[in-house]
C-alpha cells in the first residue's frame, strides 16, 4: 500500500467561538482510533503554531538560522496525518473523514518512490 500525508490546514489565530474545541478533539480521537482498527494509521500529530518554527535555509555558503515560519499566511499546517491505503481514493475517503473531524480543510499527498505491497 501506498502511503498518504492529510495535511491540516487551519487559520491563524485562535478558533472562532462557534467551534467547540472539546468536540473536534473527541472526533479526532475518535477517528485515529478508526485508522488504527482499519490498520491505516502510520503517524499523525499536532503542531505548536508557527511563531514556534525555526527555520534553517542555505544563502550562498552559509546556513542561516532564523525564528518564525518560512511563509507568512493566513493559515498554517496544524496538524498532519500519515496513511496507508491501496490507492488514493481510499486515502480521500480518509481525509473526508478527517475533515469532518477537524472542520479544517485537509490536503491529501502521495509520498513519491514507494513501491506498491
Amino acid at each position: 500500500m501506498k502511503q498518504y500525508l492529510l495535511s491540516v490546514y487551519q487559520p491563524d489565530g485562535p478558533p472562532p467561538p462557534s467551534v467547540d474545541m472539546g468536540k473536534v478533539a473527541r472526533d479526532v480521537a475518535a477517528l485515529d482510533r478508526e485508522l488504527k482498527a482499519a490498520g491505516a494509521w502510520v503517524f499523525s500529530g499536532g503542531l505548536h503554531p508557527p511563531s514556534t518554527a525555526t527555520v534553517v535555509r542555505l544563502q550562498g555558503s552559509e546556513v542561516l538560522i532564523t525564528d518564525g515560519p518560512f511563509a507568512e499566511g493566513k493559515e498554517h499546517v496544524g496538524g498532519f496525518t500519515i496513511v496507508k491505503a491501496p490507492d488514493l481514493d481510499a486515502a480521500l475517503e480518509w481525509a473526508s473523514k478527517a475533515t469532518r473531524a477537524t472542520t479544517l480543510p485537509i490536503e491529501v499527498r502521495p509520498f513519491q518512490g514507494e513501491a506498491e505491497d
